[in-house]
C-alpha cells in the first residue's frame, strides 16, 4: 500500500478563508450564527437561524462563461479547490490533465435555487423557469463535476452524496484510491450552500435550535442546555498525493493521512447507533496501525442534537476512555452538512500543526448524559500531538472516521 500525504488544504467558512483568521475567531469565541430575516416568511419553519458566509465573491477570472454551470455550492467548492491547489503548487500544472489526477467530492445536494426551477415543472405544469444549466447546478455531483471541468481533470470523478459524511467520505475514498495506486493525486473534500430547506429537514425532526432571539448562544454541542443544530455553509478541499509523487516534485507536505473507515448502522435512518460509531473509530485506528493512546485530539461531529451528541460522546469514551481532548467546531460555524467533514479535517490539520486546539464554543455545563471526555473549554488549548482523529455521522446510519498525522519522513 502506498503512503498518502496532504500537500494542499484550504477552505471557505463563515469565520474566514485562511487559518490565521479562523484561529483568531475561534480564540476570541466568535460565532457566525445569524438571524435570517428572509426565513421569517416561511410558514411552519421554527428555526430562523443560519451561519452564512457573508460577502463571498469570486475573483475576476471566474468569468460568466466559466461559472454558468455553477450554483453557489459549486462556486464554493471550486474556489476552495483553487486555493488548495495553489498551496500545493499544482495550480496550472500538467499533472492535473495527465489522467493520474482526479476528484472525490461531496455535498448533501446540488444548488437549491436550481431545485426550485425544476420543481416548478411539477408544481405549475410549465418548464418556463428551466434553462440549459438547471440540472447541472441541481445534480448531486455538481461540485465534483465542476471541479473536474474547471481544472481540466482527466482522472476519476467520485461523487459522495451522503449528507453529513459527504466531505469525509470524499476524502476517505480519495485516500483509498491513491493508496491502491489507482491515481497519484486527488482533490478531495465537500461543500454546501445555506438554504432554509436544509433547516426545514431538521426542523421537522425537532432537531434545530429555536433560540431565534439569542443567535450568539447557539448551537451548544454537548451542553446540558443545547436545543438543536443550526445549519451553515462552506467548503474545504485537501490535495492528496502519493508520497512518491509528492517527493518527486519536491512538494510541500503538511500532513499524512494514515487511516480511514466508514460503516453503517444497518438499523435506523435517523437514530444514531453508539456501537457502530465506536466500531468505525476502531476500524480507522486499525487502518492507521495505531492504538487509542496514540491519538492526541478528536475532532467531534458534535451537532448539538440531543441523541446525536449523547451517542457520539459515549462511543468516543468507549474507544478512548475519558482522557482524550475533544471539541466540535459547529458551535462556531454551525452545521455545514456535506462540507463539515472536509472543513473539520482541514482545520484538524491546521490545529495539529499549530499545537493549538479550538474549544467547544458555548459549552458551559456538560450534559451528564454525554460521555465523560476531556471537552476543551474556552479559549482553547495548547497541545502537542502527532496524530488526530476526525469523526462524522450522517442520516442513513453512515459513519466515518479518519486519522491524520504529522508527516515524519
Amino acid at each position: 500500500m502506498r503512503r498518502v500525504v496532504v500537500t494542499g488544504a484550504a477552505g471557505l467558512t463563515a469565520l474566514g478563508s485562511d487559518w490565521n483568521a479562523i484561529r483568531s475567531g475561534l480564540e476570541a469565541g466568535r460565532g457566525c450564527v445569524r438571524h435570517m430575516p428572509g426565513w421569517e416568511k416561511i410558514r411552519g419553519l421554527n428555526c430562523k437561524l443560519g451561519a452564512p458566509i457573508e460577502d463571498f465573491e469570486l475573483p475576476a477570472h471566474y468569468t460568466r462563461k466559466r461559472t454558468r454551470t455553477m450554483g453557489r455550492n459549486a462556486r464554493l467548492a471550486v474556489r476552495a479547490t483553487e486555493l488548495a491547489l495553489e498551496r500545493a503548487g499544482l495550480l496550472g500544472s500538467e499533472v492535473l490533465g495527465s489522467g493520474r489526477a482526479g476528484v472525490s467530492y461531496g455535498s448533501s445536494s446540488g444548488s437549491t435555487d436550481a431545485l426550485a426551477e425544476m420543481a416548478h415543472v411539477l408544481l405549475s405544469n410549465t418548464a418556463r423557469k428551466v434553462n440549459a444549466t438547471s440540472y447541472v447546478r441541481l445534480m448531486g455531483h455538481t461540485a465534483a463535476a465542476n471541479i473536474g471541468m474547471f481544472f481540466k481533470l482527466r482522472g476519476r470523478v467520485i461523487p459522495t452524496i451522503s449528507a453529513c459524511t459527504a466531505g469525509s467520505q470524499g476524502i476517505g475514498y480519495a485516500w483509498e484510491t491513491i493508496r491502491h495506486g489507482l491515481q497519484d493525486v486527488m482533490l478531495a473534500g465537500g461543500s454546501e450552500e445555506l438554504c432554509p430547506s436544509h433547516a426545514a429537514v431538521f426542523d421537522i425532526l425537532y432537531a434545530t435550535s429555536t433560540a431565534n432571539d439569542r443567535p450568539d448562544a447557539t448551537p451548544r454541542p454537548f451542553d446540558r442546555d443545547r436545543d438543536g443544530l443550526v445549519v451553515g455553509e462552506g467548503a474545504a478541499t485537501l490535495v492528496l498525493e502519493s508520497l512518491a509523487h509528492a517527493r518527486a516534485r519536491n512538494a510541500p507536505i503538511i500532513a499524512e493521512m494514515t487511516g480511514f473507515a466508514t460503516n453503517s448502522d444497518g438499523n435506523h435512518v435517523t437514530r444514531p447507533d453508539r456501537d457502530s460509531m465506536a466500531r468505525v473509530m476502531r476500524m480507522a485506528l486499525d487502518s492507521a496501525d495505531l492504538s487509542p493512546g496514540d491519538i492526541g485530539y478528536v475532532s467531534a461531529h458534535g451537532t448539538a442534537t440531543g441523541a446525536g451528541d449523547m451517542a457520539e460522546s459515549l462511543a468516543t469514551a468507549d474507544v478512548f476512555g475519558g482522557t482524550v481532548p475533544v471539541s466540535s467546531l459547529k458551535g462556531a460555524f454551525g452545521h455545514t452538512l456535506g462540507a463539515c467533514g472536509a472543513i473539520e479535517a482541514w482545520l484538524a490539520i491546521e490545529m495539529m500543526r499549530a499545537g493549538w486546539f479550538a474549544p467547544n464554543r458555548n459549552l458551559e455545563h456538560v450534559d451528564p448524559a454525554c460521555g465523560a471526555l476531556d471537552y476543551i473549554r474556552a479559549p482553547g488549548r495548547s497541545l502537542e500531538t502527532h496524530a488526530v482523529m476526525n469523526n462524522n455521522f450522517a442520516f442513513g446510519g453512515i459513519n466515518t472516521s479518519m486519522v491524520l498525522q504529522r508527516f515524519e519522513g
